[in-house]
């Protein structure tokens, strides 16, 4: 939080976010579906709680920790190279001097138990050995370093082992054990040769390394920062509840493959301590209500889109195909009088209109449930007072989307908990004054502070999606799918965004930005990992399609 304060004095946040970044989820149950997230300082209540007053002690919750992973590790695509079996290979694991690396080693101790490892073709390092640092027998690691070796694993300190990596075979897996979620600083000394060695083991040509950490990359922290340094794994076992710094933008890629590790502690005590959520498409898509067999298109909701401009018509079309695709009943595109031709032969299915007057959100025959602003819009004094013009909209509790150029002009706006925002990073960054790597290593806060302030959801757009309510709500949508990085995908998102919240409004429903911004935002990851369009490089106007079938999947009921 000294940062944090750091950056209060300098003028660049308010004192009132910190109170927002202080504050915590309440307590509650964990719904069925979205995966608990938590903090560090989250998983440290965690574990004192589980040994204070479940009789989970460090000694059995590494138990349980290590076997689990070994759980998931032999039934994982990590385990394999190619034709080769991991059972096949040689075994290595750094390990640092906490928890983390007693996880490693009984993960290791139970693949030997189980015929998976040969302990000959087996290594372990330690930062320190046990019986050098005065530790032997009375730490997790200690009794896991007894026991490791009564099995014929070899164990060396760092400093006397390392050489050992030169002349260890190829199609090793190497597992990182460094360091977990105590870490409140880079990587220093012993701890962060291992890192570097594991580092050129895994991305050295040929030799066919595959680096797994467990629970987190070693060198990952809640305030980590580009260039400090970070194993880069293949895959991650991730303990549950998942660390929410594994899902930061800028440690995302460090961490390959995610494989949930569950069953060490019980789901009450999870939910207690969830600081965000994990969401998929299937539990953000329960929390928007099905379209009922007797529907007209005006209770699925009128989108009126404002959008478009010379050279910029594309946006304008996909934002408007994209509402489509998610549902509403009636889009209409207005558009400067000098686009209405092309635009009305573009569009089939929108009724498009050139505009002629202020009167978006009006009342009238074509009444909008929702309003989106802004993609390929331009930023002139015109658009500000159009902008001007739907904040009374907004205010009387109807959703307001606002995207690209709109996100700018409403820099300077608060709203009243009925608008969502859709920034990239660089729009974000522009609207907050921080730097982008200081967003992508620590979006949570950021955006928490932003949204209470402005009074809006924010759906940040980035290889993760983040999306931040005014009332203190954070979810996480994990894309890391480059498909999506393509002009007209973020187009399609807000376009999704107005169709959700249009129909949310309709039968005296009350707004949830945040429901409508994970949806949206799950339904866009999910089309692009559908069949047709994951790894290719496709016109995002078939992400439209393909989320036409999603969402209808989910949301249309026929009673037959």
């Amino acid at each position: 939080m000294d940062d944090h304060r750091r950056m209060v004095a300098h003028g660049k946040i308010h004192e009132g976010w910190l109170d927002v970044a202080k504050r915590r989820t309440v307590p509650r149950k964990p719904p069925a579906g979205p995966h608990a997230l938590t903090d560090a300082a989250g998983a440290k209540a965690l574990d004192a709680e589980a040994s204070a007053h479940w009789g989970l002690d460090p000694f059995a919750l590494v138990e349980a920790a290590g076997r689990a992973c070994a759980h998931v590790f032999t039934n994982s695509t990590l385990a394999r190279s190619g034709s080769r079996i991991f059972r096949h290979r040689e075994f290595v694991v750094l390990a640092g001097s906490g928890n983390n690396a007693a996880d490693a080693l009984v993960m290791l101790r139970a693949l030997v138990l189980g015929g998976h490892a040969e302990p000959g073709s087996c290594l372990v390092l330690v930062c320190r050995l046990p019986e050098d640092d005065g530790t032997a027998g009375r730490t997790p690691l200690s009794q896991a370093v007894v026991a490791i070796r009564k099995l014929g694993v070899r164990v060396k300190a760092w400093d006397a082992g390392k050489p050992a990596l030169a002349s260890a075979g190829p199609h090793r897996i190497l597992i990182d054990g460094i360091a977990g979620t105590g870490l409140d600083g880079p990587l220093r000394g012993a701890a962060l040769e291992m890192a570097e060695a594991a580092n050129v083991l895994g991305r050295e040509p040929g030799n066919g390394t595959t680096v797994v950490s467990i629970d987190i990359p070693s060198g990952a922290f809640d305030g980590w920062r580009p260039g400090m340094p970070i194993v880069a794994a293949r895959g991650t076992l991730a303990i549950e509840p998942r660390k929410l710094c594994l899902y930061t933008p800028a440690i995302r890629p460090n961490a390959g493959a995610i494989l949930p590790v569950g069953g060490i502690f019980p789901a009450e005590l999870v939910g207690k301590y969830r600081d965000a959520e994990l969401l998929s498409w299937e539990n953000a898509a329960a929390g928007i209500g099905p379209v009922p067999p007797t529907a007209h298109k005006y209770m699925r909701g009128l989108v009126e889109i404002r959008a478009g401009s010379k050279g910029a018509t594309g946006a304008a079309r996909l934002a408007a195909l994209g509402s489509q695709a998610a549902g509403a009943g009636m889009v209409r595109l207005i558009v400067d009088p000098s686009l209405y031709a092309i635009m009305a032969s573009a569009c089939s299915g929108v009724m498009v209109a050139p505009a002629t007057a202020e009167d978006t959100g009006k009342e009238g025959r074509f009444s909008p449930a929702a309003v989106l602003l802004g993609p390929g819009w331009g930023r002139g004094d015109d658009r500000m007072r159009l902008l001007e013009s739907c904040l009374p909209f907004e205010k009387q509790g109807r959703p307001l989307v606002l995207d690209a150029d709109a996100i700018d002009l409403a820099k300077d706006a608060v709203f009243h908990g009925n608008a969502i925002m859709t920034p990239h990073v660089g729009e974000f960054a522009a609207c907050t004054g921080f730097s982008k790597d200081e967003i992508l290593s620590d979006p949570a806060w950021v955006l928490r502070g932003f949204a209470a302030e402005k009074q809006a959801t924010v759906l940040l757009k980035s290889h993760v999606m983040y999306v931040a309510s005014p009332d203190g709500r954070l979810g996480i949508i994990d894309g890391m799918n480059p498909v999506l990085a393509a002009g007209g995908s973020g187009d399609v998102l807000a376009g999704f965004c107005a169709a959700i919240a249009a129909r949310g409004v309709q039968d005296g429903n009350r707004f949830d930005g945040y429901a409508c911004a994970c949806a949206a935002a799950s339904l866009l990851v999910r089309a692009a990992d559908s069949k047709g369009i994951a790894n290719s490089f496709v016109d995002p106007e078939k992400l439209v399609h393909a989320a036409a079938a999603i969402a209808g999947g989910a949301w249309i009921r026929r009673e037959k």
